[in-house]
């Protein structure tokens, strides 16, 4: 029985050892690929390159216009979001990054929706497009994503992410799965705020660009409207979204307005 315990006890601190060799090298991984974005001056961990950031979201581009049922088949509205984006591009600091940036209208009638991938492809679906009332509104939504590019906000959600796994799979190793599930719900919670935070980068980095290129800022107030109305009476809280609450972002964006204004 003695031998039994003896041995028992090994094991778990060896389990424990192995389990904090994981986290700790992912910990590591992490943080040792640290840089600053030349565009916004933010400290960021990232662990690719913006070669590799083109390839992937060039990669994925098909895929994600499927999912929402291909282009608009309407040449004309095409060619609008794309010269309206490339304008965007042409006269902010975008201009001086090395990714292609490419824009999409989508298909989709149903899901108000604009992202953008990797690298610069960026997609919005008709069902928003529709109900932007005019081109200033169209150049703070484009705006705003080309803000995610620009932010590297996708690979540092990947290291994150990376993060993240090493953490929760050291967590598993070292104690239990139960306890390991108790750790990814937080991480979820924690990851869902650097969402949010991207989402409010973005939003100011977009008025600065609205800003360079001749459009009202105060325009992407009128787009957040459009997805506060769109969210309807049943909204979840901020706390467990991904994204800010829409008042919210209107507060941030007119702190924006005044900041690039003056």
């Amino acid at each position: 029985m003695q031998i039994n315990e003896k041995m028992g006890r090994v094991n778990r601190k060896t389990k424990l050892l192995i389990g904090a060799g994981i986290v700790l090298f992912a910990l590591f991984q992490y943080y040792s690929n640290s840089e600053v974005n030349e565009f916004t001056g933010k400290k960021q961990h990232i662990s690719i390159s913006t070669e590799e950031e083109v390839a992937i979201g060039l990669q994925a581009a098909p895929s994600m216009a499927q999912q929402h049922g291909g282009l608009y088949p309407n040449q004309e509205f095409q060619d609008f979001v794309d010269a309206v984006g490339q304008k965007l591009v042409d006269n902010s600091v975008a201009k001086q990054t090395n990714y292609n940036y490419e824009f999409h209208l989508l298909k989709d009638p149903e899901i108000i929706n604009a992202f953008a991938l990797p690298g610069g492809q960026i997609f919005i679906t008709y069902a928003l497009f529709s109900k932007l009332e005019n081109e200033d509104q169209l150049a703070g939504v484009l705006a705003h994503e080309v803000g995610h590019v620009i932010g590297r906000h996708s690979a540092e959600r990947m290291a994150k992410q990376g993060l993240t796994e090493g953490i929760i799979n050291g967590v598993a190793v070292g104690f239990d799965p139960n306890t390991a599930q108790g750790a990814a719900a937080i991480a979820n919670v924690i990851n869902m705020s650097y969402g949010r935070d991207d989402e409010l980068e973005s939003d100011d980095l977009g008025v600065r660009f609205m800003i360079d290129s001749g459009y009202n800022p105060s325009e992407l107030i009128g787009v957040m409207e459009i997805l506060k109305a769109a969210s309807g009476p049943n909204k979840i809280p901020e706390r467990m979204s991904t994204h800010p609450d829409p008042e919210n972002r209107i507060e941030k964006i007119k702190e924006a307005i005044e900041k690039y204004r003056n």
